[in-house]
Parts: C-alpha cells; structure tokens; sequence
C-alpha cells in the first residue's frame, strides 16, 4: 500500500497513481478518530478520482465502529446504497443496506471476483469494514481488471468478446443457494418476472428445482474512465475452479447440466482448458492484498478491480455494502437511477 494523501491537509490532488500493480492505494488519518463519513463529505471529489485512478482505496485509522458508522460512510460516498439482489453467496443482512461480507466457510478460498458481473445490472462500488480482523489469514487480495484484459492473448480477448459468458445455475439447497434464496422470495411467479426483465431464461427441472440461463458480456468500458475492463465470472463460476475433490464429485454424482455453477462462452460451446489457464494466470499475476485492521474501510471500484478472500481462522467480521447501480443496456454501462436488487 502507498499513502497517497493526509486527510489533515487541505484538498489536493493525490499523487500520480504508480501503475495499477500496488493496490489499495492507502488513506491514513493522522490523527486517529477522525470522522470519515464527515472526511468523505468535505473530499468527495478527491475519493471519487482516486478511487477510479487507483481502483481501490483503504482508509485507516479513521473512526469507524460499526455497521451505524459504516453506513454513515456509505450515505457519503453515494446517495444510491444497494440491496443485495440476484444473489450468489449466502449473506446476512446487518442493517439497512448493510451485509455481512460472506458466510461462506473461513477454511475456503473465495476467488478473485467482480461483484455481480453476471447480472445485467451491476454496483459500480462495493465497500468493506473491518469490524474484527482475523485471527490469523483473512487477507482480501486484488487484482487490476484493466491490467488482466490487458495480458491476455489477442485471439482470447477477441472471442470472449464476439461470444460472451454464459453462466449456468441450478439451485440446489444444501450444494448451492436455494432459488428462493437467491431471488429473495417464495413466489416462482416473481422469480419469472424478474428474469424475463433482466434476460435469464427460466427452466423448471424435476423436484421443483430452478435452471437459470444468462449471457452477459465478457469485456466492458468503465463509465467515468473510458477504460476497457475484464469483467465477468467465467473463471469464478467455472465448474474446475472449485476444489478438484469437489469438482470431481459434483461431476460424477450430477451430469454437466445439473451442476450447481457452470461457465461457456457464449454459443454455448466449452471454454478450453488453456484458455482457462491463460485467464487464472493473468489473475495470479495481478493479484496483491493486505491485512485487515480494526476499523478499516476498503472501496472497491468494482468494474476496475477484482477481489477476493483468504481463509482465515478466529471470529473474522467485515462488513460489505454495494452502491452506484450499472446497467449494461443503457450507453456505456452508465450509472442507472434505479436500484439493481431483484
């Protein structure tokens, strides 16, 4: 991490961000327990430019208690705080707009991801507050979007982005979230509605189990910078980028059309075993991070940087929240009015 701005001194402009390889870029108060949200509020367009520049911004020291403080910084950064729709991991809301980060289990990794890059109406930001550091491991690594695109062969980027992801999911309680998780409600009707507007198509399997269907752009332009990102799930949601014990169990009980998450391009057609090398290598090469310490809140451009998690062991508790809406069908992905939960 770098220090790129003193939030005591007067409003300026942070310096030159190195080149996207050193992330998060590092706000420290100096004096510890100055208000953040307040900060936020008196340096708005300061966070906003560094947070694009960088793709990832940590402020530390700051006061920040708990989920009321946190969400007091998320009113600062955007009037546009997020439900958590179309869900893909199982998380516990703490109080309005706030979420657990995960639930998933401390002894899994969580791969490198983009918030929400399958849906079609995405969080420009997702945000992250320590409210209890690991005791040992929980690091959030990150990775540059624009720099993964960047290193990945031409004929790679070409047919990702001539085809697209398609994602795969059946709901399956106990493998997966359920569907009524997932779409938070008990009505298939509204399950329906919601993915005939958003581009899903539906399909009702045996037991009353739900397989949904989407394809969604594999490459995007941020809205504010003009920049070409890699932005989507096909590795996280790929069938092998579970543990190989898991995978290979998942395969031999269920056939390929039941699984819980699977990936293509676009047409349908399997991504090839090196192309998916090539992908996971562009990310390892990419990826830093950095411990957690208490109080600490984490922006993450979501459409510029990729984050994930490390297994960890103690009462580890980060909070997360998501704001600024995108929708892929309006000009450029630019930020839409309406909210982006189901």
């Amino acid at each position: 991490m770098t220090l790129v701005h003193d939030p005591q001194a007067a409003p300026a402009a942070p310096q030159e961000w190195e080149d996207g390889r050193t992330l998060p870029a590092l706000v420290r108060a100096a004096t510890p327990g100055t208000d953040l949200a307040a900060w936020i509020r008196a340096n708005r367009p300061l966070v906003d430019d560094l947070a694009v520049r960088a793709g990832a911004v940590l402020f530390r020291d700051f006061a920040v208690g708990g989920s009321a403080d946190f969400r007091s910084v998320m009113d600062a950064l955007s009037d546009r705080v997020l439900e958590y729709g179309e869900r893909s991991s199982p998380r516990t809301e703490v109080s309005d707009g706030i979420y657990t980060s995960t639930e998933y289990p401390a002894d899994q990794h969580i791969l490198l991801h983009n918030e929400q890059s399958y849906t079609d109406n995405w969080p420009m930001r997702i945000v992250f507050c320590c409210e209890k550091p690991a005791t040992r491991g929980g690091r959030t690594p990150l990775a540059n979007s624009r720099r993964v695109l960047a290193s990945l062969r031409p004929e790679t980027v070409e047919k990702f982005e001539r085809l697209g992801v398609q994602y795969v999911r059946n709901y399956i309680p106990g493998i997966s979230l359920s569907w009524q998780e997932a779409f938070q409600t008990e009505d298939p009707e509204q399950v329906a509605a919601y993915c005939a507007s958003a581009g899903i198509s539906v399909e009702w399997v045996e037991g009353g189990q739900l397989r949904t269907r989407q394809t969604r752009p594999a490459i995007h332009t941020h809205p504010v910078s003009g920049e070409r990102t890699w932005f989507n799930h096909a590795v996280f949601f790929h069938i092998t980028s579970l543990p190989e014990e898991v995978s290979t169990g998942l395969r031999e009980a269920l056939d390929e059309e039941d699984l819980p998450y699977n990936t293509y391009y676009g047409d349908g057609t399997p991504i090839e075993d090196e192309t998916l090398a090539e992908l996971r290598a562009a990310f390892t090469a990419e990826t830093t991070g950095f411990d957690w310490e208490q109080g600490d809140v984490l922006v993450v451009e979501n459409m510029i940087t990729a984050h994930a998690r490390e297994p960890f062991e103690g009462a580890r508790r980060i909070l997360a929240a998501m704001s600024d809406p995108v929708r892929a069908d309006t000009p450029e992905g630019a930020a839409d009015e309406a909210e982006a939960a189901a």
